[in-house]
């Protein structure tokens, strides 16, 4: 059965249990770690629970099945029955994997498909108490299809519920109530005695219904009032007779899910050898009130927006910048006070609305770094390594598009440094370090840039090693591989096919991922960069733009036409005499504080027809490319620029080393030159 993908209330679930799910594997594996925080097992539950309530209200019966599972077995260790061990935990990281199957096919609009039958074959042994397991040869007898959650009461701004309470609704409400007759909750009086379904043995029938008496006794038995203290009662909480007002039905679900406390532990007074799975608590559906949660006052404080809109007010912001610049322009040929007052009031305010609209796409680069410890744990046990991760900056933002295209690289990465880095157990003992390893993913911001970091204490790299690698691998000759700097020897992991491991594993050992990280980042105007101490470790450095929506540019003139250089490919400007240059292995270069510098004249590569006769003085603009280092020719420079990004028409869409267009302050059109593609279809030619 298909879904409605546009459902509003669809839509809530996969947001609000969506973000439930993606703190769950960091979750975990910090409990693995802890396993005596009671909180971290209560927040683990909890998240269980709210997915399947959620889950039950939208009808999704595969869903509710493994969570309902993932469930019973927290339940158990919250109650001290069952102890957290690494086998457990594989087991429930599984189901974490599952469960994001699943939402991906509810994303899709498809109903998703039934847990793995190993999975829940492996959960069932863990939903009995430790040492019980034995007894349940016998397999267990069909689960009871889980009642309708009931859905989600609309909230008020006071943050009160409103409307009528449904007959699934109110079956919840009893068959919660009978549970705490059973185990020492509140008990009414034998005149208020409700028919409960459960002690008949059989289930209500859909669609009974309930007397207003009843009810009435139903409430005195949770409030804790005897049958006739209704008229000490004033008359105003009582409402209109036969209607449960607001108040009423508050402390009902007060009395029912607790004031945000956790369920707690229940000892059946003779527990029969097949009732050893505690009842799970009712639950409560994602989007639904919740006691323990914030107040109302403080989500509303808070709007949920489609990111297309975000996207859109961006473009519109652009716009605005370029109308700005043009302003800018008009305003130094004017010379006229009042204009010059508007325009740079006008400069004011445009910066502050765009330094506004950024913030509101803004992510905290956490939403990337809370896969990493799953993704350590997981792989330090296929490795038989101990590796400990440390996360720093989780909070520092980063434009949404930056956030999303990252996690691929980090992955690798970080993935890279527990399995070439840090060094089996036995090694590390024999090196005099600790047994386990450490890996430390940091963020932090830098101006208009983001820094992360990479380190690990493993066994570092040896500068001779990689050199001889890249002689064996044909990357270089001997003579070009002795004459690399350290720092030139660490960046040859960045080349394709290059890779120290001598055997090939699921892991590494193929020579791909590195040259692929460092071609990423650079087409994300990022570079990359390592530093390593043999028998220390490593560092990786990765420097990246706040945003890709405006980008700073400078902007440079090749003949007669404007060319926009990315700022932040950008290292150095200054002016050389240009017959004071040297040509190695038929390639003119410079030299910048002792180290040569490739050199190439944009003209020749951008501007047909260009003549080679460069005599004198000329601008030499130093930029970078991952971490290749060269200089630029250019005629002349005009300064530093914002500009918006427009994709370039279909004459010119796909030519090498243009990123795209823009319109400059004087109204003119100038090319973005994409630093990366330049380097990659010209520099060999030339």
């Amino acid at each position: 059965m298909s879904l409605d993908t546009d459902d509003e209330i669809l839509q809530d679930f996969l947001v609000e249990a969506g973000e439930l799910l993606e703190g769950l594997s960091e979750q975990l594996v910090q409990l693995e770690q802890t396993p005596d925080d009671k909180d971290l097992l209560n927040a683990v539950f909890r998240s269980f629970h709210t997915i399947k309530g959620g889950a039950g209200f939208l009808s999704l019966d595969n869903l509710v099945k493994i969570c309902h599972r993932a469930e019973d077995v927290f339940n158990l260790l919250r109650q001290g029955q069952r102890h957290v061990d690494s086998n457990l935990m594989d087991i429930i990281l599984q189901v974490v994997d599952v469960l994001n199957r699943m939402f991906d096919e509810v994303r899709s609009g498809t109903q998703p498909a039934p847990a793995p039958d190993p999975l829940m074959a492996a959960l069932e042994p863990l939903t009995l108490p430790e040492g019980e397991e034995e007894a349940s040869a016998p397999p267990p007898p069909p689960a009871i299809p889980a009642a309708p959650e009931p859905p989600p009461a609309p909230a008020s701004a006071s943050g009160e519920l409103q409307g009528d309470i449904t007959d699934d609704e109110f079956e919840a409400l009893l068959d919660a109530l009978q549970d705490q007759k059973q185990n020492g909750g509140p008990q009414p009086s034998p005149a208020a005695a409700v028919p409960s379904p459960m002690s008949a043995g059989t289930h209500r029938a859909e669609g009974d219904t309930i007397s207003d008496e009843e009810f009435d006794q139903l409430l005195d038995a949770l409030q804790g009032r005897k049958p006739g203290a209704a008229s000490a009662q004033p008359a105003s909480s009582q409402g209109a007779g036969d209607i449960i007002t607001d108040d009423e039905f508050e402390n009902l679900l007060d009395n029912l899910h607790g004031k945000g406390a956790a369920p707690k532990p229940v000892t059946p007074a003779a527990p029969a050898p097949s009732a050893a799975r505690p009842a799970p608590p009712t639950e409560t559906p994602v989007g639904g009130v919740d006691k323990g949660a914030k107040p109302a006052a403080l989500a509303d404080t808070s709007v949920r927006v489609d990111t297309k809109r975000l996207d859109d007010i961006m473009n519109l912001v652009g716009e605005l910048v370029l109308v700005r610049n043009r302003l800018a322009t008009l305003r130094s040929r004017m010379r006229d006070e009042q204009v010059s007052k508007a325009v740079t009031n006008l400069d004011v305010v445009t910066a502050d609305l765009q330094a506004a609209v950024m913030k509101t796409r803004m992510q905290p680069i956490k939403k990337v770094f809370g896969r990493f410890p799953r993704v350590v744990r997981d792989l330090a046990r296929s490795l038989k390594k101990e590796v400990n991760l440390e996360l720093w900056g989780e909070d520092t933002d980063l434009d949404k598009n930056l956030v999303e295209a990252l996690a691929d690289p980090l992955v690798h990465l970080v993935r890279n440094a527990v399995d070439h880095g840090i060094e089996s157990p036995e090694e590390r003992l024999a090196a005099g370090k600790p047994r386990a390893g450490h890996v430390v993913l940091s963020a932090a911001q830098e101006g208009d840039h983001i820094l992360l970091t990479i380190s690990d204490d493993g066994k570092g790299m040896d500068p001779e090693v990689l050199r001889g690698k890249a002689v064996e691998k044909g990357l270089m000759d001997e003579d070009a591989a002795s004459r690399l700097s350290d720092h030139d020897a660490f960046n040859l992991i960045f080349r394709a096919g290059f890779s120290t491991k001598t055997e090939i594993s699921d892991v590494s050992g193929r020579g791909v991922g590195m040259d692929v990280v460092k071609t990423r980042i650079a087409q994300l105007n990022g570079r990359v960069e390592v530093t390593s101490e043999l028998g220390k470790g490593s560092t990786l450095s990765i420097r990246l733009p706040l945003t890709l929506a405006i980008l700073p540019t400078l902007m440079v003139v090749l003949g007669r036409q404007r060319f926009a250089l990315p700022l932040a490919n950008v290292s150095e400007i200054f002016d050389l005499d240009l017959s004071r240059t040297n040509r190695v292995d038929d390639q003119e270069v410079i030299m910048v504080r002792n180290r040569s510098l490739p050199l190439y004249y944009l003209r020749r590569w951008l501007v047909p027809g260009s003549s080679d006769e460069y005599r004198g003085m000329g601008h030499v603009v130093v930029v970078f490319s991952g971490n290749q280092r060269v200089g630029f020719v250019v005629d002349s420079l005009i300064g530093q620029e914002e500009v918006v990004i427009k994709p370039l028409g279909n004459m010119l869409h796909g030519v090498p080393g243009l990123a795209g267009a823009t319109i400059t302050g004087d109204g003119g059109i100038a090319l973005i030159l994409d630093v990366p593609g330049l380097l990659k279809n010209y520099a060999r030619r030339h």
